[in-house]
């Protein structure tokens, strides 16, 4: 029996199925026929060598009850982080399989309107003009949806002392080519203070000498105030008939932040004629305030040239920041009035003038810019030859003034032109039947180059192979040198004190309060990084979905530009210019600029299994689900993390017209059952026949669905060595330059339950303890670092799902509510030395300020 499913996949409506077979009578399928699903690769996917790490179709997406496409990536952080070791933040994201000019373009795109999402390992980036550093997320919208959204949440830790609120609302509308999303949120976060968490700084001497002086741990921030409102929109369209001239996306964003934190009191030593002391303590925070104006705008166009993809993106942005310091008071009359005798050093302190402020002021511009052109360029007996060459030019300036510096006003700037190419090669072809008996086999290449206006010039090349021996086992291996230069602001950034900082004194076993130095280091180096990694990606033959993941990550550096490290004894003998101590050995400053070390080299093993399946028996939800759109293509509807249900079909079985096969399983996967029934296709508009949002968690035959994701971090390696010639630090037995340590295991999971619009998710994350070694001489002392278990709970019920609830409230008609828990177990890392005593610096709430956070989110959609 054949199905043929290209066209349901491009209309959304069901595989046509011959007469003959609508005839039979339904039973049990005993295998003695063969079932082809033909089916068309749905518009927007990423074909690439490289399998996919995970698959999520609208019903997973459904699962996981996420308000944003940045909630659902972070719910689903296990399969998107990346494990080489090299940059940082979100994934590389794709839309539609296209490159977007920044993540603005999707943060208030309901997650409703996603039709598939791939996650793809770290290599396929190249193909898309990015370096392979992180992991490659790809969103598939719907050709149609629309909806308006009202959204509020609000989150206190069950400590107090703290509070936070996010309120937002957004329109978005796709209409075929066209998309169009217009937001405005604001996010405001109470001050948390020292006090509030009953933190001891330096002992005795904090205690008030006099009553009623005022207690400093009450004027010391342990989380800032803030506010933050941002307005933005985006708009994309389709150019020439029919959107043959490609098509256009402009987006733009205004946001205001301001923070204020405190730095503690002015403290003073008053010594009266007889040589009695006491510490006083005077009225007024030093307060820091930052107020930052950011303007961000881009620009993406992506067309057809020939068989060619242009693809080129522009992303700017223009932010003015200032940042008001309080100056400490000239507190010398106070000193000479008590040696004097005419101010009793116990009695009520005389006014003393404000000192004012100190003021720095930036105006950065950035603009980055970027064109590839893919395509295929020869054509082998495995297949074709896919090429993705890229240029690019980025610029940085920053103009800064700032009172607390010498300089006066001074620019940084700096630009950089880069280009590369990257070649897929195909080797050995299934398909083709080239050598088919091995499996898949490709190559790919890359290199290219960054010119830095005030660095020179930094290469990068690398090459990796993939090999698919079947259809559900893909390895792969990769090799890369990558050249990498400071920042600016690692460069060249002002240099500015800082008072009052809490540091751990190794030498001493004691916690001090210092000055600190931080700013621009004009004597870095260039980095040179060689990285390799394994790969295995298995779907497995167990449960009804599952699949494996394996990679083996190696890491060499050297000239590595950081910020400075944890002082460590070693860490001090290394960098002895960078420490200062008074005449009895205490720590009182530190130059905390960044460093060059001469080497880094670690290496690790990262795995992780994704299950999951369906539960429960067949309901029917008689309920719209809120704001999501419909139907598309049900042929993965089925699908799982890590399932491919569009594979390449065996060498010598090409399906027609540019079709693929599926086996009887995959079909059963896709929602077409045995008995020959089809089930029936929901609009594909966000606004269908039954009113907004009536879509695949509306009316129709639903399952509960469930899914887990644990991934395990093994490090095997992690040595540093300071400077030529140095001894090699191993950080994995206690040689650390971290506050923390470096623990040789860690977990991270995810999971949960959805059925009948309510859900259940599950996220955490686990290290394993680890030490910080001290000088071993006497007074001095190794620090333990406990283990860390992090657990976040979500439990959230879609309310237009709840048919007697809309019926006596109709304004519950798609609308979510949702509780959050972070940090369930209200767990804070626990850091001892080996008398068991924690030191001042390391107490629990500066670990974990907040603790236990409890939240309530409520979204409308109408």
């Amino acid at each position: 029996m054949v199905v043929h499913a290209q066209e349901a996949a491009q209309t959304g409506a069901p595989a046509a199925q011959p007469a003959e077979e609508e005839e039979e009578e339904p039973g049990e399928y005993d295998g003695t026929d063969e079932i082809v699903v033909i089916a068309g690769r749905l518009r927007g996917e990423i074909d690439v060598p490289q399998q996919p790490v995970a698959v999520f179709e609208e019903q997973d997406i459904a699962a996981y009850g996420a308000t944003s496409i940045s909630e659902l990536l972070d719910a689903i952080s296990p399969q998107t982080g990346s494990g080489r070791g090299r940059g940082g933040g979100r994934p590389v994201i794709l839309l539609n399989g296209q490159r977007i000019s920044s993540f603005r373009e999707l943060r208030s795109i309901p997650p409703e309107a996603i039709r598939r999402m791939q996650v793809l390992p770290e290599e396929v980036a190249l193909r898309f003009g990015y370096p392979p550093n992180q992991r490659v997320v790809n969103i598939i919208l719907k050709d149609n949806f629309s909806s308006k959204q009202l959204a509020g949440e609000f989150n206190y830790p069950t400590r107090g002392g703290y509070s936070n609120y996010e309120l937002e609302g957004s329109l978005f509308r796709i209409d075929g080519q066209r998309r169009t999303t217009l937001e405005a949120k604001i996010t405001e976060t109470s001050l948390l203070t020292e006090a509030e968490r009953n933190i001891d700084v330096a002992g005795d001497s904090e205690i008030p000498a006099v009553a009623g002086d005022p207690d400093p741990a009450r004027y010391r921030s342990l989380a800032a105030e803030s506010r933050e409102i941002t307005l933005g929109g985006t708009s994309a369209m389709g150019l020439g008939e029919d959107g043959l001239g490609g098509s256009l996306t402009v987006n733009g964003a205004y946001t205001r932040t301001d923070t204020r934190s405190l730095s503690g009191l002015d403290t003073v030593l008053l010594i009266g004629p007889n040589g009695t002391t006491a510490r006083r303590n005077l009225e007024g925070a030093l307060r820091t305030r930052v107020g930052t104006d950011a303007f961000e705008g881009g620009l993406a166009y992506n067309r057809l040239v020939g068989t060619w993809q242009l693809s080129a993106t522009l992303d700017a942005g223009y932010t003015t920041t200032t940042t008001r310091v309080d100056r400490r008071r000239d507190l010398t009359g106070l000193r000479d009035a008590a040696l004097t005798g005419t101010l009793d050093i116990l009695g009520p302190l005389p006014p003393v003038p404000s000192a004012g402020y100190d003021t720095a002021r930036s105006e950065d511009l950035s603009a980055s810019s970027l064109v590839t052109l893919a395509g295929n360029v020869l054509r082998l007996p495995a297949g074709d030859v896919a090429a993705t060459v890229r240029a690019g030019f980025d610029y940085n300036r920053s103009d800064n003034e700032d009172t607390r510096s010498s300089l006066g006003a001074f620019i940084l700037d700096r630009s950089v032109a880069s280009a590369g190419v990257n070649l897929a090669l195909p080797l050995t072809s299934r398909r083709e039947d080239v050598l088919g008996a091995v499996g898949d086999i490709a190559l790919n290449l890359n290199a290219g180059f960054d010119h830095l206006s005030d660095f020179g010039t930094l290469t990068e090349w690398s090459a990796g192979v993939t090999w698919a021996p079947t259809e559900k086992l893909s390895l792969q291996a990769s090799y890369i040198v990558n050249e990498a230069a400071p920042s600016l602001g690692q460069l060249a950034s002002p240099q500015v004190r800082s008072y009052n900082v809490t540091a751990y004194d190794f030498i001493r076993n004691e916690t001090a309060l210092v000055t600190v130095l931080s700013g621009g280091n004009p004597d870095l180096l260039a980095e040179r990084q060689r990285d390799i990694k394994l790969a295995l990606n298995w779907d497995l033959p167990v449960l009804e979905r599952s699949n494996l993941v394996i990679e083996y990550f190696r890491n060499r550096s050297s000239g590595v530009t950081q910020s400075f490290p944890l002082l460590t004894p070693a860490v001090e003998a290394a960098f002895p210019g960078r420490v200062s101590r008074d005449a009895s050995g205490r720590l009182i400053a530190i130059d905390r600029r960044s460093v060059t070390f001469d080497e880094i080299a670690s290496s690790r093993l990262r795995w992780g299994l994704n299950f999951g399946g369906q539960f429960g028996s067949v309901t029917e939800s008689s309920a719209a689900a809120g704001g999501r759109g419909g139907g598309g293509d049900r042929r993965g509807a089925g699908a799982f993390p890590g399932e491919r249900l569009n594979r390449p079909a065996p060498s010598g079985e090409a399906s027609p017209a540019g079709g693929e096969r599926t086996s009887r399983s995959d079909a059963e996967r896709a929602n077409i059952p045995p008995e020959g029934g089809r089930e029936a296709a929901a609009p594909e508009a966000g606004r269908g026949p039954r009113g907004p949002g009536y879509g695949p968690m509306g009316r129709g035959a639903q399952r509960g669905r469930w899914n887990v994701s644990v991934y395990h971090t093994w490090r095997f390696t992690d040595t540093i060595r300071i400077a030529p010639g140095a001894l090699e630090l191993n950080q994995l037995e206690g040689d650390a330059i971290s506050s923390g340590g470096v623990p040789r295991h860690a977990l991270e999971f995810e999971g949960g339950l959805f059925k009948d619009g309510y859900g259940l998710r599950v996220n955490g994350k686990w290290n394993a303890p680890a030490r910080v070694n001290g000088s071993g001489l006497p007074g001095s002392s190794d620090l333990r670092f406990g283990s860390t278990f992090n657990i976040g709970l979500r439990m959230f019920v879609d309310l237009g799902q709840q048919e007697s609830l809309v019926q006596s409230s109709p304004f519950f008609k798609n609308a979510r509510l949702s509780l959050t828990v972070d940090n369930l177990f209200d767990q804070r890392q626990r850091v001892t030395d080996e008398n068991g005593v924690v030191p001042l610096a390391y107490q629990a709430a500066y670990r974990e300020p907040q603790g236990r956070i409890v939240g309530i989110d409520l979204r409308k959609m109408f």
